[in-house]
């Protein structure tokens, strides 16, 4: 089954939780370099994720609303 953009933003947005390089948000959201890429700063652009002080990615509070608002969501319709 496919992912659509939300279910990906959310595998990216989780894997981000406590902080993570480009290259474990690769892996743990199981894409590519360059479509990593896009989401990134499309959800820096949007607040959803930030840069620390050490180059990594890290879920901002309203990424961490976003994750748990999708789920609600989600099982509303299970």
């Amino acid at each position: 089954m496919r992912r659509n953009g939300y279910d990906v933003s959310v595998d990216i947005l989780e894997t981000a939780r406590l902080g993570a390089k480009k290259t474990r948000i690769v892996y743990g959201s199981n894409l590519n370099f360059d479509i990593v890429k896009g989401y990134l700063k499309n959800m820096i652009n949007n607040g959803l994720l930030a840069l620390d002080e050490k180059g990594r990615y890290v879920t901002t509070g309203k990424g961490v609303k976003f994750v748990e608002d999708y789920r609600t969501l989600l099982n509303s319709f299970n």
